[in-house]
């Protein structure tokens, strides 16, 4: 039979971002599955904001909470998944999480189709500050960043995120 190797992946097996509060662990890329999706796991300090306010045109994100409690902003509503939950973050949909608790959190992030894995993958070698450049690192991948509603979220929950 044709096609990619059987994968086997220890528990820190897989590259893995160096630096952040919110660490990547490569797992699965849409270059080994045919571009049919990615897997990834996140990891959160406590206090962590993964990401800002965005939306993404072509992905559904689904995120199974393994560790910890994760916080989300889905649509407009706010959701509080804890170990065993699944959150599903569909494409168009404007979303953002975060590691609420006071231990480290993790979590499968599954990315259907794949390829915006590559989005984190750029993130490891650069720390994006300006909110120009977020927006066109997030743009290249069909991804719209709202840093209103993120900066509202920030002062909503003053005192919660450790930046």
């Amino acid at each position: 039979m044709d096609g990619p190797e059987p994968v086997v992946l220890g528990p820190e097996d897989g590259d893995i971002s160096p630096a952040g509060r919110v660490r990547d662990r490569f797992l699965l890329e849409a270059h080994q599955t045919g571009g049919r999706f990615a897997l990834l796991e996140h990891r959160f300090e406590p206090h962590s904001l993964a990401a800002p306010v965005h939306r993404h045109a072509h992905e559904d994100e689904y995120t199974f909470v393994l560790q910890g409690s994760i916080g989300a902003v889905l649509g407009g509503r706010e959701v509080l998944a804890k170990v065993g939950d699944l959150v599903h973050k569909p494409r168009g949909q404007w979303h953002t999480f975060w590691n609420p608790g006071d231990d480290e959190a993790r979590v499968l992030e599954l990315i259907s189709p794949g390829g915006f894995e590559q989005l984190f993958r750029s993130m490891m070698t650069q720390v994006v500050e300006d909110p120009d450049d977020l927006a066109a690192a997030g743009a290249a991948y069909g991804a719209e960043i709202d840093m209103a509603a993120t900066m509202r979220l920030l002062e909503e929950h003053a005192g919660l995120f450790e930046l």
